[in-house]
């Protein structure tokens, strides 16, 4: 299915407009939605292309610019030192709370466009697995992705690095798709088994998979960039989002 080219829309947030960047099919009709949040880079290459995947399989996407308070609108860093340097800062500078009304903010914005049909989705790669986590506890988030998702099992996401999502879990009632790298750094075996000890005690509805991968196994450029289990883990969110939104 064609697209449209990416449309930029500025949102209001309680900490300022965030502009998001919409992605969606060419064609007449509603589709369900799906707010996509980025790694810490926001909005680059690597995440666009992912949008436009997912669109061009029948939804409307939206992807926020987590860090709209500190950068101005259109704003990506290098996959390099010092962006990376940036977005980790930015990480545990932004506070917990806004993070969460943000996610609210682009579910609101998605679930009234005119293009959508009300039925929402989310996913998220990297810090975006976090966010996309904690999106999935409003309850009219019906599936979530969350791709190597990092910070849960520390705690450590946002201003004095003390959230509270593994205490929060049990607010979500959607379905999960959980997928990991096991030769990821950030989130080392005991690490995952303590989010997944967390979800099954919550009674999560939730699959879990782990490839041979690095992390970052998904982005397309670098590498860390693992094609074949990108196929495979892709088909994984169509599979999820088909069933549960269409």
């Amino acid at each position: 299915m064609t697209i449209l080219e990416p449309e930029p829309m500025d949102i209001e947030t309680s900490s300022g407009p965030m502009r998001c960047h919409l992605f969606r099919p060419a064609g007449e009709g509603r589709f369900p939605g799906i707010v996509l949040f980025s790694e810490i880079y926001q909005v680059t290459g690597p995440i666009r292309r992912t949008a436009a995947m997912i669109a061009g399989q029948g939804y409307i996407v939206s992807v926020p610019e987590i860090y709209h308070e500190f950068e101005s609108p259109g704003v990506a860093f290098n996959y390099d030192p010092e962006g990376t340097d940036r977005g980790n800062t930015l990480k545990t500078t932004k506070e917990l709370a806004h993070y969460d009304a943000d996610a609210r903010a682009a579910l609101d914005m998605l679930k009234t466009h005119q293009a959508c049909s009300g039925r929402l989705g989310v996913l998220g790669i990297c810090i975006g697995g976090h966010l996309a986590f904690r999106a999935a506890m409003n309850q009219d988030v019906e599936a979530s992705v969350c791709f190597y998702a990092t910070d849960i099992h520390q705690r450590s996401l946002g201003k004095n690095m003390n959230d509270d999502t593994l205490d929060r879990m049990d607010k979500i009632k959607g379905e999960m798709l959980m997928i990991w790298g096991r030769h990821d750094p950030h989130i080392p075996a005991e690490g995952r088994r303590v989010i997944y000890d967390a979800m099954t005690e919550a009674g999560i509805n939730f699959s879990w998979h782990e490839f041979n991968g690095q992390h970052a196994f998904m982005r397309d450029e670098g590498h860390r960039y693992d094609p074949a289990i990108a196929h495979v883990a892709c088909g994984m969110v169509y599979e999820l989002f088909g069933r549960r939104l269409k």
